[in-house]
Formats: C-alpha cells, structure tokens, sequence
C-alpha cells in the first residue's frame, strides 16, 4: 500500500526523485554512494571511474570526500575522473578554470594519480579541438565507460554546457553558451562581457552511456526548472528532460529545489491531504488564481473538479471556506506597518502596542531598504516610529570604475578650490587609473579604491534613508567583515559578524525588525546577511528579555516576491507613496541606468520595484480585494521556524 500510494504521489514525475532535507544531508548521502563505488571497486581490484561536475552544487560532496579521504582513509588511488566542461578559451591557471576548481576542491586534498584526472583543454587551438574530442570519448570507452556521472543544472536546463538546442546523441564537442547561463557566470568574471562565449564539454549522449547518473539540484533557483527537467515533456529546448529516457539516472535535491514539483507545490492533485490552516488558504488561493475567478465566486464544482474534493466534503460547505480565506487575505492588508495604536489588534498583522515602536531595518546592500520595502519604511517613519536603518555589506564591489575615478578627481579638485595639499590625492588618482587601465577580469581592487567605491555607495544610502525621513543618528553601516572578507578568502567564520549584530540590537532593542528573505537572490549575499542576524538574534533570546517581544518580517528583494498564501502583512501604497519610495531609489545613483551587477533583468533597479508592488497589487485584487496602486509584502519569521 505504501508503494501504491508513493506512486501515486510521483505519478507526475519522470526521473526517480530523492528529495532530502537540505543540501548538506544530500551531499553527505552522494557523497557516501561515491564512496561505497570506489571502496567497492578496490575490494575487485578495479578502477572506479568517475564523471564529475563543476559549480556550486558538488562543492560540499567533494569535501565530504576530502573528509573521507583524510578522516577514514579512503583512498583515489584507484579512480579515473573525468570532468564534464571547461571554457574555451581558458588558461588551467586561471582564477575561472574547471581545473583550478578541480584542484582547489578535491585533488589537491586526496590520493588520485595526476594521469588519472582528465579535464577538457581549454588552450587548444580551434583546429584540434574536434580530433582532441574524439580522444576524450575514446578514453572513456576504453575504460569501460563511466561508472557514475553526478551533474548538476544550470537554469537553461543545460547539463554539462549541453545548452538549449543540443541533441540527445550529442559527443564532446565547442559549444556555444547561452546568454542565461553567461549571466549566471558573470560575477565570478567580473562582468558578462569576460566570461567566455564557448565551452568544450561532454554531450548528453556520452553522459547516457555511464552505469549511474545522479543529478543534483539545491535551492529555491533551481526550483522551477527541475519542475520542467522532472515532470515536463522531451524537448531540446531544456536538454535535462533526456535524461527521463534513462533507466540509470536518479534526481537529488534539497526541500527547496523541489519546492515546485506537484506533489509539494499542490499536493491536493495527487492525494489526500492534512487540510491544515495553511494547505487551505494556499488551495483556494491557487484555485482562484486558476481559474481567475474571485475567492468568493468559487463553486463546489470548481473545487471538485481541480483536486479538492477532499477539502469540500471535510471542510465545507466550500463559501464557508470562500468566506474564511477571502478574510484571511483581507486581514494581512494594512496601512499600518507599525501596528495601528488604540484599535483592535485582534484581525491585525502588527500588535498596537507599545504605540511607537523601535523598528530596525536591515539591508543587505545599501540599497536594499528602499528597493524592496521603500514604501512601507517611509510610512513607519511618517507614523512616528523610531526607525533605525543598519546598511550591513558596504556594496563596494557593485560601482562602476570610472565613477570612482570621477569621485576621485571631485575630491581633488575641491581640496584644491580649499587650497588645500593634494599630493596624496593625486597620487591616488594616478595609481587607481593605471590600476583601472591594467585591470584583468574579476580583479580585486586597491583598498583605496575599494574605500572610495564604499564611500560613494554610503552617501547614497545615506541620502536615502534621510529622504525616507531618518535621523543621521538613526543611520547605521555595519560594513560586516565577511563582505570584504570573502574577497581574499573562502573562510566561512561569521563570529565577527554576529557579534557586531549583537551589539546594534542589544543597544536598539527593537520591538521589529526587517530583514531580507530572498534567500535564492542571485549573488548569495542576502541569505547570508539573514543567517547572521538569526544567529544574533536567537543569541540574545537566551539572555534578553525584549526580544521575547521583538517580531522578525521579511521582505523580499527586486527578483522575485512572496507567493500570495505566504503573505502575512500587505502594506498597501498609494500614487504618491509609490513616487516617493521611487525617489529614494533614484538617490542610489551608482545603481541608477545600468548597474554593476544587474542579475537577469535588464530593467532598472526602481522599474522592477515598482512592477514587483504594482503585480501584487493586482493580484490581490484578481483574488478579490480593494484594488490598490501597489502593495508591499512581508512574511513574519516564527523562531522555531
């Protein structure tokens, strides 16, 4: 019955699936089956051969591997590797290199026979590379073929460097890579333009060929294309969907990335569910997005023909239901962030009381604030909250070089207007344009260039949060050490961090903070801000009495916004508020037209705010709801969460 019931559940998925709790279990679980491969070939007196993958998805499998290697004694002497891709063209030396990758991650920590690593070449003329491809297949066919090939994906759905287009039978071969996944490659270039247009890599018909094939996707960003890799039809267009034509190959993935698949997404199409609070609301939210009808005009046949029958016989009659979810949604809209004093806080996202609250928000980058919740930071201020901003990163890394230069030569020529020496100032000046001229992709710059590029997005920030209505004293850079930190060094310590948390909150003591809660934004940053004040904060639970008072919201960045069922409290804007928050943002110069790091939307930082608002807007009033010209969202953080 269990297995009955299982396929029941999958029966929309194509591949086997594993889905374990977070990244680290699954790697750990890889990790052991890599293992288990090798020692059990070494009991035969055979050679394990190996295909691996590059990228942030295996990385914590090969340190399981390191650890295997140095802990237990698990020894690469018999294994034979060879890696899916490289660049073209690409130095192994390079910063950029699969090879430097490779080494830095596993072979320079275990056993394995430098002639036993096989790495596509990326310094090849173009003229061998056809005849160097046919060599790299022959290799892997005189050994045997290979006995296990772990993969990750890439948001193409590519597989290797297998990009959009490529044929299921496809060898090793150049490639050309897509504009998606060159963008994805950028910050580790130091801009698209850097990053190679080609790569050589193992087809997907060579990736069939191995005994067992294990593909391995984690979080939230990879979400929706493994939806499409798992549960959508053959198409070349997203090359992982060849691989459900494999008897020998098994999807991998956190909770996370397979948030989307049927069986999590809307479980009620594929079996009974425990109708809790939270299923329903977010059923009858789907059904009506569904069908695009109001929450209140849903009807019994609507419910039972989408997979909610269940919900209807146990939980009805279903305008009762309609009812209790169209006032659940209704009661997260507030136009009081703060909680609105002497009034009923019974139905209300935020408590009245204390009347004037100490809110703290915290921004990953110095823009943050304003971007995502500009609208709802101006009206705490305006409602007479004593609202603090604390600018945790410096964002130094994210301004153009000329207008540091141009930031510079101001400097200059003001202390000359002063008359005042300029010695030091021209010498700088001098320094940072040969440095600028001489720069190589993805170099780190200077300290002194570094601090005129901090100093440039500080007085931006700074002007914001006083055009939000701030107090200089209110105003707050952490310029948290592992920013600049992870610069020089793959160090993962955030001790410093969290302490330097600690002390702003201790000396705050806020009855709200705001923090970023786009743990899949593109640059890794503001998930790791997010971990660091909630390791500060569940530090000082244990000791101080005003946080058992203090409530954690979560506002989401300029990529993507909270689902409609998760939102807790929706602050609505007016035309007016609406401008305002988008001249906060235009104080942002640095970050204004194109910015440094753009992620994959072309439009500005303010155009995709005020889309983000002005859609949710929409889709609260689609549900149903008072139709508004924006709405900001939040999700409130449970600590046992």
């Amino acid at each position: 019955m269990a297995r009955l019931n299982l396929l029941e559940e999958t029966r929309f998925e194509k591949v086997p699936v594993s889905v374990y709790s977070d990244s680290n279990t699954a790697s750990l679980a890889v990790a052991k089956r890599i293992a288990d491969l090798i020692r059990g070939k070494q009991e035969k007196g055979e050679q394990a051969v190996l295909g691996l993958a590059t990228g942030a998805t295996p990385v914590k499998i090969y340190a399981e591997l390191v650890r295997l290697h140095r802990d237990e004694g698990l020894s690469f002497k018999n294994v034979v590797t060879f890696n899916l891709d490289e660049y073209y063209p690409m130095q192994p030396d390079s910063e950029q290199s699969y090879v430097t990758f490779m080494n830095r991650n596993l072979f320079d920590h275990v056993d394995i026979e430098r002639a036993n690593v096989h790495i596509p070449d990326g310094t090849l003329a173009m003229e061998q590379i056809h005849d160097y491809c046919l060599a790299y297949e022959q290799k892997i066919t005189a050994l045997g073929g290979l006995d296990l090939q772990i993969l990750g994906i890439g948001r193409t759905g590519h597989i290797g460097f297998n990009e959009p287009g490529s044929a299921p039978n496809s060898g090793t071969r150049l490639v050309t890579l897509d504009d998606l996944t060159r963008r994805d490659a950028s910050r580790d270039f130091g801009g698209k333009e850097n990053v190679p247009t080609k790569a050589i890599t193992m087809g997907i018909g060579t990736i069939f060929k191995a005994r067992e094939i294990i593909l391995m996707a984690w979080t939230q960003k990879k979400a929706e294309i493994v939806k499409k890799a798992v549960e959508g039809e053959l198409s070349s267009e997203v090359p992982a969907t060849y691989l459900q034509l494999s008897d020998s190959v098994e999807f991998v993935m956190d909770s996370d990335a397979a948030s989307l698949l049927t069986r999590f997404d809307t479980p009620w199409l594929v079996k009974d569910c425990e109708w809790d609070r939270k299923t329903i609301k977010k059923a009858v939210v789907w059904l009506s997005q569904t069908l695009r009808k109001p929450v209140l005009k849903l009807t019994e046949d609507d419910y039972n023909n989408h997979g909610m029958a269940q919900l209807a016989t146990e939980k009805g009659p279903v305008y009762h239901i309609n009812i209790d979810i169209f006032n659940q949604l209704q009661h997260t809209i507030t136009g009081w962030p703060g909680g609105k004093p002497n009034a009923d806080d019974t139905q209300r996202p935020e408590r009245r009381e204390p009347a004037r609250k100490r809110s703290i928000i915290f921004s990953p980058h110095p823009d943050d604030d304003v971007i995502s919740m500009g609208g709802t930071f101006i009206r705490l201020a305006d409602q007479g909250h004593d609202v603090h901003v604390a600018y945790q990163t410096s964002g130094n890394t994210a301004v153009w070089d000329d207008d540091a230069l141009r930031f510079i030569e101001f400097a200059t020529d003001f202390a000359k207007s002063q008359g005042l020496d300029t010695d030091k100032l021209q010498t700088l000046y001098k320094d940072a344009r040969q440095f600028i001229a001489e720069k190589k992709p993805n170099q780190i710059d200077p300290p002194e260039l570094l601090t005129v590029k901090g100093l440039i997005r500080k007085g931006e920030a700074i002007a914001g949060a006083r055009f939000a209505g701030l107090p200089d004293e209110n105003i707050h850079f952490l310029n948290l050490p592992f920013y600049d930190r992870g610069k020089y060094s793959k160090e993962l310590d955030y001790e410093d961090d969290i302490q330097q948390t600690m002390a702003l909150l201790q000396r705050i003591k806020p009855h709200q903070v705001f923090a970023a809660g786009d743990f899949a934004d593109p640059h890794g940053t503001h998930k790791v801000c997010f971990d660091i004040i909630h390791q500060a904060l569940l530090r000082l639970r244990d000791t101080e009495v005003w946080t058992k008072d203090c409530w954690v919201w979560l506002y989401r960045g300029a990529w993507h916004e909270f689902e409609i069922h998760e939102i807790e409290m929706a602050v609505p804007l007016s035309p007016q508020e609406v401008l305002r928050k988008r001249h906060a943002i235009f104080k942002h110069q640095s970050q204004k037209d194109v910015p440094v790091f753009p992620g994959d939307d072309a439009r500005e930082f303010w155009v995709r705010a005020e889309e983000r608002t002005r859609e949710t807007a929409r889709l609260y009033d689609r549900l149903g709801m008072a139709e508004y010209e924006a709405i900001e969202a939040f999700v409130r953080w449970k600590f046992d969460e």
